[in-house]
């Protein structure tokens, strides 16, 4: 999927804290890589094509977000009514430090270079030990009928639900034990 591009790359992070889940439970979450639709709001499916769960080189199949390159009138097909879909592979596992990578190899939404790293660093950010915060970094080819701002928004909304999802569910299984 990687093609060369005139423009610069547009590099964005977005954060999340889960004040209440500690970084090894967030963790054991986003390392299950083939179960992002899980946590992610706008994300329905989610499911391996390539390889074993959380090992590196696996690739995922995302589909049915609403993420998709407004040129072309809605996906790189021009097809506004089909779901964005996306394959992607995982090229990074740091499980010392909480750390997974994976580039997008092929979709219908716009992207000609995505690679995508996200970090569980301890602490919620505000002085205090408990909880953990979320950083996801994204290095993207500019998209065709986006504004960088806009996509920043779309990530920072889709993981502040993400966040909220996953801290419902840690507290309800401690809840239940």
């Amino acid at each position: 999927m990687e093609q060369k591009s005139h423009l610069p790359k547009w590099e964005f992070k977005v954060s999340a804290r889960l004040r209440q889940s500690t970084p090894d439970q967030t963790w054991l979450l986003f390392k299950d890589f083939f179960n992002l639709h899980k946590w992610f709001p706008t994300l329905p499916i989610c499911y391996g094509i390539h390889g074993a769960n959380g090992e590196l080189g696996c690739i995922r199949y995302c589909a049915g977000f609403a993420l998709q390159s407004r040129g072309n009138g809605g996906n790189v097909n021009g097809d506004n009514n089909s779901a964005g879909w996306s394959m992607e592979r995982l090229i990074g596992v740091d499980p010392v430090d909480r750390i997974i990578s994976y580039e997008m190899v092929d979709s219908n939404i716009g992207f000609k270079s995505y690679i995508s790293t996200v970090k569980i660093i301890p602490g919620a950010g505000d002085g205090h030990d408990e909880g953990c915060m979320i950083e996801w970094l994204l290095t993207v080819d500019p998209v065709e009928g986006w504004r960088l701002e806009d996509l920043v928004k779309k990530y920072e909304s889709g993981l502040q639900g993400m966040a909220k999802k996953m801290e419902d569910a840690l507290g309800r299984s401690e809840q239940e034990e």
